[in-house]
């Protein structure tokens, strides 16, 4: 059907139309060849760009024969026919006659230039078309897309988020965790956020009156939490603490103008039997864990951002990466408000 649409199309249509879609395809098969190494896509681009040069090949003749018309060969009723064209075309028309019409009248020769030119526009465009096309149509690799924080738009907050004054949310605090180049940060740039989440909580032993949101973003080689505490302990209260702690390597700091500490401490393992007992293994030490806590306001009234990364394997990335993720995720995280 194809093939019938084109031998009904003038040869100067025709013929840039095949050699606007040939060297387009011919072209692109060549450079998805080289590109993917596929030895059967070079040689069908090789059959497409022979085509077209035979197509232009047969162009070039045609303009030829159009500029140095040679002597038609003429014999028998065709000279016949000529002669009385030509006797016909010379004997001058009677006085008050018309144009003639109809059939007689010589009919306008188009222009090929121009056929061609409007042909090599239009199939011109169909040609970037299909260079294009695969850029933005939906691809068909297999390749995983990063994690993106849920929604979590309509989740009714506890009553302590309404008492606090202007605290993060999980939500937030997900979007800005979950950062496109947070696995260029951490130092693993080839990796993809498998989880990302973000939850609205309460801190532990507070009966609910202590806001606690946190998001975790996790990879295959780190997983980084970040949270926010709205309670009154102070950065310096804090390290006191520790030294009754299984904490380890403390660092205190300013960050950000901010009081802060480093310190390292272990993770909690729990293993769930989900079979028919239901019942989990007992909690585990985990791995070693690196965390930056940062004070909410720069004169230490209470609370604090905490921000800490682990891996399965125990390997931990240099506290320089974890204090540019801090820089990072804290300039979206607001101060706490003068109370």
């Amino acid at each position: 059907m194809l093939g019938f649409l084109l031998r009904l199309l003038p040869f100067w249509v025709r013929e840039p139309l095949l050699i606007a879609v040939g060297s387009v395809l011919g072209v692109r098969l060549m450079y998805l060849s080289v590109r993917d190494h596929d030895r059967v896509a070079a040689g069908i681009g090789v059959v497409f760009l022979v085509f077209t040069a035979i197509r232009v090949h047969s162009v070039i003749r045609a303009l030829r024969a159009r500029r140095n018309p040679g002597p038609a060969p003429s014999a028998g009723r065709e000279a016949a026919v000529d002669a009385a064209f030509q006797t016909q075309t010379q004997t001058p028309a009677p006085a008050g006659a018309g144009p003639r019409t109809g059939r007689d009248a010589p009919e306008k020769e188009h222009n090929p230039w121009g056929q061609a030119v409007a042909a090599v526009a239009l199939f011109g465009t169909l040609g970037a078309m299909l260079w294009l096309g695969p850029r933005f149509a939906p691809s068909d690799d297999n390749t995983p897309q990063p994690a993106s924080c849920s929604d979590e738009a309509h989740e009714k907050l506890p009553k302590v988020y309404k008492d606090t004054p202007r605290p993060v949310t999980g939500e937030e605090l997900c979007k800005a965790l979950n950062r496109p180049d947070l696995a260029k940060l951490l130092g693993t740039p080839g990796e993809t956020a498998t989880t990302a989440s973000g939850t609205n909580n309460t801190a532990p032993l507070t009966a609910g009156k202590v806001a606690r949101p946190e998001a975790e973003v996790a990879f295959d080689t780190y997983t980084v939490n970040v949270s926010a505490t709205y309670n009154e302990l102070t950065t310096d209260q804090y390290v006191k603490l520790m030294k009754f702690g299984d904490e380890q390597d403390i660092k205190t700091l300013k960050f950000l103008g901010r009081p802060a500490v480093l310190y390292s401490d272990h993770t909690m393992k729990i293993e769930l039997n989900l079979g028919s007992g239901g019942s989990g293994g007992p909690v585990e030490q985990g791995p070693l864990a690196r965390t930056l806590s940062v004070a909410l306001d720069r004169h230490d009234r209470g609370g604090s951002c905490d921000i800490t990364v682990w891996s399965e394997s125990g390997a931990l990335p240099s506290d320089s990466v974890l204090l540019d993720v801090a820089r990072k995720v804290l300039s979206r995280i607001p101060e706490r408000p003068v109370r």
